[in-house]
């Protein structure tokens, strides 16, 4: 197509370009309009020339031949030192060989860290190169040389969308592109926590049981908090541009939790008996608790730590916040229920400073809980982005209401908090699933735990950062919990249950009791397989000073009275605050 007409090497005269003094061209891209003449504009940033230089007869002279977008142009002048991934064409004629060394020219004329050209095209007459800023401005005005663009991302075309860089640093991106989701049959993810509100396009009609258990007030209708909500949006929303992590999930909201974030430790344990009679009814096989108790305790007596197991022996993977207790990213003790249980997956929060596709740069964020639990397990056993997500929030709810500097837009706000990291899990565990239906929880979480990715956060993060694409392409995950599974047996009424007394037996006698679970040949591949984790699992020291390890802890007293006591019955028992 005819672009105009005009001397060879000017400038063109565009709001998109620049104009140049004395140009003639009057198109609003470039070239001068006539008849037939069609022009499709492909960028939307401004753009502008190379300044121009003064000849020797004092009239300016444009030394410049190429056009660079006025953004790069600005970086570029900026910062001369600054490495840059750009794609340098050719002037029609010029060849793709011509133009890369041309490249390799500004490369000896202005050296710097650039790696210069990296592939040499044929389908368009040029190279994509790495250029530093002065590298660039001084390839702008050498003969032979059209444009120089950045080399920017470019967005497959996805049935789903969330322009957060969590997405990215969790592996769940990948899961939107085309019709990977649709052949799919994905579980339902139980969200026991303030509610769902349930008629969001967020969740388009996936909520498919919604059931109340708290007896606390003020309780509205959906969703009073806001937080159940928000915690359903990360593991399954499906809007465009706040997708969550498994857009397809059915979802069941149980509401265990009033209007000010509160709970009763006997409503989350009767949604887990509610869970255990209706998980076939609803195909539920991930439950999701971003919540804690108030007290610290032992996995072996803590009631709420039963009912999570339960739920685990009977196939459905539980997911748990590990807390938001933490002090300056320092390890703390990790005691409270259901997030110090050993078989359950306990997810830390992991800030990503920004960035996506690499848990090099990511940290476990200042609050976000870990350490050893009172019998010397370490915990969480994994990290997912939790800082500064955006999810969905009634408009009247609470969490909303109290925080409204943290609204991004009707009915969304960010919040942070290893509340938001589990469901990254629980969402990422649904998709193993779907893939893998017969798979039992202990696989889910090897599956989780040997693809993640690691970081620099070591303990904080557990294993690493979760990789929910990885983890689906695991076709054959270690057991995390096969030394605890010997004591996995009948519970004499046809269930299963932990024989606790006969693992403190074990455990007392032999600190590597559970070398067998680490010991494994394909646990030897992960990441983290010489990382802090195989310090950190288990610890003659930790185990030590565990504050069960006397002698006291096995006597008739302990089992009796000072565990009966009333204060373990008290309201400050009962009343449980969860993870924000």
């Amino acid at each position: 197509m005819r672009q105009g007409s005009g001397t060879r090497g000017t400038l063109r005269g565009s709001a998109l370009w620049g104009k140049p003094k004395g140009e003639s061209r009057s198109s609003a891209l470039w070239g001068k309009p006539g008849r037939g003449f069609v022009i499709l504009a492909l960028v939307a940033a401004l753009a502008a020339p190379v300044a121009a230089t003064a000849g020797s007869s004092g009239r300016s002279v444009q030394a410049a031949r190429a056009l660079v977008p006025a953004s790069l142009l600005a970086e570029a002048q900026a910062h001369p030192n600054q490495v840059f991934s750009v794609i340098v064409q050719g002037s029609r004629g010029t060849k793709s060989s011509t133009v890369a060394q041309s490249v390799n020219n500004s490369l000896s004329a202005k050296p710097g860290k650039a790696k210069g050209v990296k592939k040499v095209f044929t389908s368009v007459n040029g190279t994509s190169a790495q250029l530093t800023g002065a590298q660039i401005l001084d390839l702008a005005k050498r003969p032979g040389i059209l444009a120089i663009t950045l080399d920017s991302r470019i967005r497959l075309s996805a049935q789903y969308s969330n322009d957060q860089t969590w997405v990215d640093s969790a592996g769940v991106s990948d899961f939107y592109v085309g019709q990977a989701l649709s052949p799919l049959n994905v579980p339902a993810i139980a969200v026991v926590d303030s509610g769902v509100q349930a008629g969001r396009l967020d969740f388009g009609g996936r909520v498919i049981k919604s059931v109340t258990m708290t007896g606390l007030l003020p309780n509205s209708t959906g969703d009073g908090r806001g937080h159940g909500t928000f915690v359903a949006g990360i593991a399954a929303g499906s809007k465009s541009g706040y997708a969550g992590v498994a857009p397809t999930a059915p979802i069941v909201s149980i509401d265990v939790m009033d209007d000010n974030g509160m709970a009763l430790t006997s409503d989350v344990i009767a949604a887990a008996d509610w869970i255990l009679a209706n998980k076939r009814t609803y195909n539920i096989k991930v439950a999701n608790f971003s919540l804690q108790s108030t007290l610290a305790g032992s996995f072996m007596y803590d009631p709420l730590n039963k009912a999570v197991e339960k739920l685990w022996f009977n196939g459905v993977v539980v997911v748990a916040a590990a807390g938001n207790y933490g002090v300056d990213g320092l390890p703390t003790t990790v005691a409270y229920a259901p997030g110090n249980d050993p078989f359950v997956i306990t997810v830390g929060a992991s800030d990503t400073n920004g960035t996506g596709y690499t848990s090099a740069d990511d940290t476990v964020a200042p609050w976000s809980a870990f350490g050893y639990t009172l019998d010397g397990f370490s915990k969480p056993d994994i990290g997912a982005p939790g800082r500064q997500l955006i999810g969905p929030v009634p408009s009247l709810s609470t969490m909303a209401l109290e925080a409204p500097n943290r609204v991004t837009a009707p009915g969304y706000m960010w919040m942070s908090g290893t509340s938001f990291s589990a469901p990254v899990v629980s969402g990422a565990a649904a998709l193993i699933l779907a893939k893998n239906p017969t798979w039992t929880p202990d696989k889910v979480k090897g599956a989780l735990m040997l693809s993640a990715r690691p970081t620099a956060a070591g303990m904080g993060l557990g294993v690493g950062e979760v990789n929910a694409k990885g983890a689906f392409d695991v076709t054959n995950p270690p057991n995390p919990n096969l030394a605890l599974n010997q004591f996995v047996g009948s519970d004499g009424t046809g269930g299963v249950t932990f024989d606790s007394a006969s693992w403190a037996n074990n455990a007392t006698a032999n600190a590597s009791w559970n070398q067998a679970s680490w010991n494994q040949a394909s646990w030897n591949q992960a990441s983290w397989a010489n990382a802090s984790w195989n310090q950190a699992s288990w610890a003659a020291a930790s185990w030590a000073n565990a504050s069960w390890s006397s002698a006291s802890w096995n006597n008739a007293s302990w089992a009796t009275a000072s565990w009966a006591a009333a204060s373990w019955n008290a309201a400050s028992w009962a009343a449980a605050s969860w993870a924000a």
